[in-house]
């Protein structure tokens, strides 16, 4: 089955994650605060290190709001040094506990009770919580309906051509939350599979030929723009972004970008040759993404050194 909508490929990728991986039960956590440190914690390092932080502040009856207030920013520190950047991640604890009693009284369910997106506005001016942070936050311990990005997720859309590599983090979790229904449930699974999926296949040596999604490589496309030849290991493709500039006398359409890619580029450069470059002052900005094999690649980056297209 051909998949032509961005929507119908989302849905693949999810499926055929679940059913490889099944349900990650994801936040491993067992209250609304636990998530919190959790996700200020995981900040540069891996879960492991994580839970043994956590683990010491259990052990002394610490993961509570009060009483992470109340101890000194110096102790703190030292029980979560497992996790690492530990003085860094203790003064962004602290941040977040002030921030917390200042605006909701030091109540978690008074925080979660604000409208989401204020909330998240507003979480991201305390120091030391970005986006990813933020929105973890929100999704697995709120429980609200936000998709969580990070580079475990990048790195899997970036290998099946669905992002740029310069899309930035609102681009991506806009990807989903403008595709898919807005569901807690659904964008806590899919993050987490992606997080599975990159742990275990998608590493920085993609394990391609057995990947759940490497069947999905014949419905998005994974050829050479310009010889056609089948590209279906990640390392064999160079994405090339082609920037032109049309008069407004050419008129691109939907239908355009749907034909054959090498042509239009070579009939639109046509229609420029004898433009008088006045007429391109008022210019109409054309954008073409190739997808190309390393022969292909290397021929066109010759050919633009030496002004073939100008």
């Amino acid at each position: 089955m051909t998949k032509n909508k961005t929507q119908d490929i989302l849905e693949e990728i999810y499926h055929k994650l679940f059913s490889r991986f099944g349900k990650q039960h994801w936040w491993p956590a067992q209250t609304q605060f636990e998530v919190i440190v959790g996700a200020i914690l995981t900040q540069n390092t891996n879960w492991g290190n994580v839970e043994k932080a956590i683990t010491n502040l259990k052990k002394r009856n610490l993961l509570k709001p009060r009483k992470i207030k109340e101890i000194s920013t110096k102790r703190l520190a030292k029980l979560i040094r497992p996790s690492g950047y530990y003085n860094i991640k203790a003064k962004r604890i602290k941040n977040f506990i002030d921030f917390l009693f200042k605006e909701y009284h030091g109540s978690l369910k008074n925080m979660f009770e604000d409208d989401y997106l204020k909330l998240r506005a507003k979480l991201l001016t305390v120091k030391g919580i970005g986006l990813e942070t933020a929105d973890s936050i929100l999704l697995y311990a709120g429980e609200k309906p936000i998709f969580v990005v990070d580079a475990y997720t990048k790195r899997a859309l970036l290998r099946h051509n669905l992002i740029e590599k310069s899309a930035s983090y609102s681009q991506i979790q806009n990807l989903f939350m403008d595709n898919l229904s807005c569901e807690v449930k659904l964008f806590n699974e899919y993050h987490a599979l992606f997080v599975k999926l990159a742990k275990t296949l998608c590493k920085k040596v993609p394990q391609c030929h057995i990947c759940p999604l490497k069947e999905i490589n014949r419905e998005i496309k994974h050829s050479c723009d310009s010889c056609g030849k089948n590209l279906e290991k990640p390392v064999e493709r160079y994405v090339l972004k082609i920037e032109l500039y049309a008069s407004p006398d050419v008129e691109i359409t939907k239908d355009d970008f749907k034909k054959d890619t090498a042509k239009q580029i070579k009939d639109l450069i046509e229609q420029m040759k004898d433009m008088d470059p006045k007429q391109l002052e008022e210019d109409v900005h054309v954008f073409y993404k190739l997808t190309l094999c390393r022969r292909c690649r290397d021929t066109f980056l010759q050919r633009i050194k030496n002004k073939e297209f100008v």
